[in-house]
């Protein structure tokens, strides 16, 4: 996109930016249909002027803020360069990252546009990315790194990307299986109780990891890849006494594992594979007295060579918005209540279930 001097000067202490969009990208791609791109831009910058005649945007407002503004629609020029389209989600986090940048806040070195663009894996019609900074370095952890933890709330695509990069992984042949496994633990839930054979019994827990498989390989294939071996999906228990080699083995819903399960775990490790563990600390459903391995594992192994802590917030979820809204009010109540989860620290609360 190229910059080009206005013939009208902007009011004192204000600044302007004409950018011309390259002929090859139809405004509607640039500006959103019914400008719905173009209005995420203007509400977050209330305190600038943007203009839109023919394939010219103009921008008059803070020095800062049109800088910004500029920065931003480059960043969508490469993508929309790429044959991806521009979403309003995009164009939100590209705001983000780009603020986040000017702020100084931590070290960005990446672009919205090289998060943005890196495909993970291309499944039935869809392409699998990350969508946010944290999410991209977790990622690329996954690469440099054999043990993996990935820790955040609800929705910031922890197993969702680390499945992505198992399915990956064994279709390039960097490994010959992948084993996905979770605790069979529940809030208020013992197996016991619930009706059935024991795989009747364990299959409700393993389902969310079914389903990130069902949109990433062909629904037929599921079935024979996993009579083979080749796919083997399991509850942690069953990981005891097995060395795994040549393997991409993913640990979901750590939080809920204690501290002799996590050494368990993490001591499978064989040849020629990886681990990514994902959980959410502030979400354990552990029996009261219980201490969960995935806070424990922090301060253990933090600084081990090869082993990497990837830390996820509110800003990387990417389901509903409403969702990182949620995370944080609770996150504002434990902080001036004491509490976590909303009970008292080392209680289940009132509607918590004891462990006998």
């Amino acid at each position: 996109m190229t910059q080009t001097p206005t013939a009208h000067t902007p009011a004192q202490g204000q600044a302007r930016v004409q950018l011309t969009v390259p002929a090859q990208h139809p405004m509607v791609t640039v500006l959103g249909s019914g400008d719905s791109l173009l209005r995420v831009i203007e509400k977050a910058f209330p305190g600038a002027d943007i203009h839109v005649r023919g394939n010219e945007i103009t921008a008059v407002g803070d020095p800062a803020d049109v800088a910004l503004i500029s920065r931003v629609f480059d960043e969508m020029m490469l993508v929309l360069r790429t044959g991806q389209p521009m979403t309003e989600d995009a164009v939100e986090r590209s705001i983000a990252m780009l603020r986040a940048s000017e702020n100084g806040e931590g070290e960005v070195q990446e672009t919205p546009a090289q998060v943005l663009t890196q495909n993970i894996l291309s499944s039935r019609g869809r392409t699998i990315r990350p969508k946010t900074l944290n999410q991209k370095r977790y990622v690329d952890a996954i690469d440099q790194h054999t043990i993996v933890f990935g820790i955040g709330p609800a929705g910031t695509g922890k197993t969702y990307l680390a499945m992505a990069k198992a399915v990956q992984a064994l279709q390039s042949k960097q490994v010959n299986r992948i084993i996905l496994t979770r605790p069979a633990v529940e809030a208020g839930e013992r197996l016991g109780f619930l009706p059935g054979t024991l795989y009747e019994k364990i299959d409700p827990y393993l389902r969310p990891l079914y389903d990130a498989l069902h949109d990433m390989l062909d629904p037929d294939s599921i079935p024979r890849l996993m009579a083979a071996g080749t796919i083997e999906v399991a509850p942690l228990a069953y990981m005891r006494g097995r060395t795994l080699n040549d393997a991409f083995i993913i640990l979901d819903e750590a939080q809920n594992t204690s501290p002799e399960q996590m050494k368990m775990f993490l001591t499978r490790l064989g040849f020629d594979s990886k681990i990514v563990i994902t959980g959410d600390v502030t979400q354990v459903d552990l029996p009261e007295g219980t201490k969960s391995g995935l806070r424990q594992v922090q301060e253990i192994l933090e600084g081990v060579e090869d082993v990497h802590f990837s830390r996820l917030s509110s800003h990387d979820v990417v389901r509903h918005k409403l969702v990182g809204r949620i995370v944080d009010a609770y996150d504002r109540y434990d902080s001036k209540h004491g509490t976590q989860n909303g009970t008292h620290k080392g209680g289940r609360g009132k509607s918590g279930h004891k462990g006998k």
